[in-house]
């Protein structure tokens, strides 16, 4: 059949497939979302964004994938929340201790020895801080998405030649440090704070420009320093802090459906999955230690007092300082050790 009727009624046919075509492009477009952090690949962080990225990606059918970005290739730590407020990266992994005084609130949580009531654990200190982030922390993040925290297992002490078996043992020791805080500490003990990147630690330690480093076990073994360290103490100190962030606008973009999905997968169940990760990631980095012929020393009772009261102080003037400022200090440590 010819004729304009025929004509139309094809040019009608081929319109519709191709309209149908561009809906069902829409339907399948990807969104793929920068992740930064600064860890190494073979951290636990990288091992659970990978397991976070391949869930995504099944439960959106293919449309939601995460690109990671570790070891720093976006940024140092210093600059992970910013990296995700300004959009060079889309989620990061920030650590409140590598900007000192621009997480304050926050920063209470690596004060020595200070945890949730119960089982010590990282996932349950990664829980409650992240439960606590809407009454307390939200102001400390301005232009970025807050999706979970998770807190280390309390940062040890891991010397090259000197075994730490009591208090004095600290006084002139020169010792890599994570955030100001756990400078602070080491301050109080009698030693010397260094500022060495976690990458060089390793060198650090070999060469002798420190005698000791602060890090949890499961780090040890992600910079490898089971083979310049001969000694590690416990119990551990203080806690690092890490919080993982969004850009909003960028989370605002996203389908409705694949936003659901993040908001679902995040939050303080998150928290509490990369904790329980950070926990076993810990004994595992123990054992590390000891098979690579690391001491483990243990402060007896008496001398763990005596660490303790050198430190206690550096509590209370931190909270006190933020009362003055009219921050909720109090509050929020007294919800936080629950």
């Amino acid at each position: 059949m010819t004729g304009p009727l025929s004509r139309r009624a094809v040019l009608a046919a081929v319109t519709c497939t191709l309209l149908s075509g561009t809906a069902g492009a829409v339907r399948a477009e990807e969104f793929e979302l920068k992740v930064s952090h600064f860890l190494p690949p073979n951290h636990t962080f990288q091992k659970e964004l990978t397991k976070w990225g391949e869930e995504l990606e099944k439960a959106s059918g293919g449309r939601l994938k995460l690109k990671l970005y570790p070891a720093a290739q976006l940024g140092p730590p210093q600059r992970q929340f910013d990296l995700a407020r300004s959009g060079v990266a889309d989620i990061a992994i920030g650590l409140t201790g590598s900007t000192p005084g621009r997480y304050s609130i926050t920063e209470i949580v690596s004060e020595a020895y200070v945890a949730p009531a119960g089982d010590g654990s990282s996932a349950r200190a990664s829980r409650r801080l992240t439960e606590l982030f809407p009454t307390y922390l939200a102001p400390e993040y301005p232009g970025v998405k807050m999706l979970w925290a998770m807190v280390t297992a309390p940062l040890k002490f891991h010397t090259a030649k000197v075994a730490l078996r009591k208090a004095d043992d600290f006084k002139g020791l020169r010792v890599r440090y994570a955030g100001e805080q756990f400078a602070e500490v080491i301050s109080a003990l009698g030693a010397a704070p260094l500022a060495v990147p976690p990458g060089e630690t390793q060198d650090g330690l070999a060469k002798g420009i420190i005698d000791g480093a602060t890090f949890p076990y499961e780090a040890t073994q992600s910079f490898d320093l089971g083979t310049v360290v001969r000694y590690s103490m416990e119990p551990g100190v203080s806690t690092a802090t890490f919080v993982t962030v969004m850009n909003p606008k960028k989370f605002d973009s996203l389908p409705k459906d694949l936003q659901a999905l993040i908001e679902k997968t995040t939050g303080p169940a998150m928290g509490e999955r990369l904790g329980a990760a950070l926990d076993a990631a810990e004994t595992a980095g123990r054992a590390y230690m000891v098979a690579k012929g690391v001491e483990i020393t243990t402060l007896p009772a008496d001398e763990l007092a005596k660490v303790k009261a050198k430190v206690a102080p550096l509590l209370e003037k931190r909270l006190d300082t933020l009362e003055k400022a009219g921050k909720p200090a109090r509050k929020f440590y007294a919800d936080y050790i629950k």
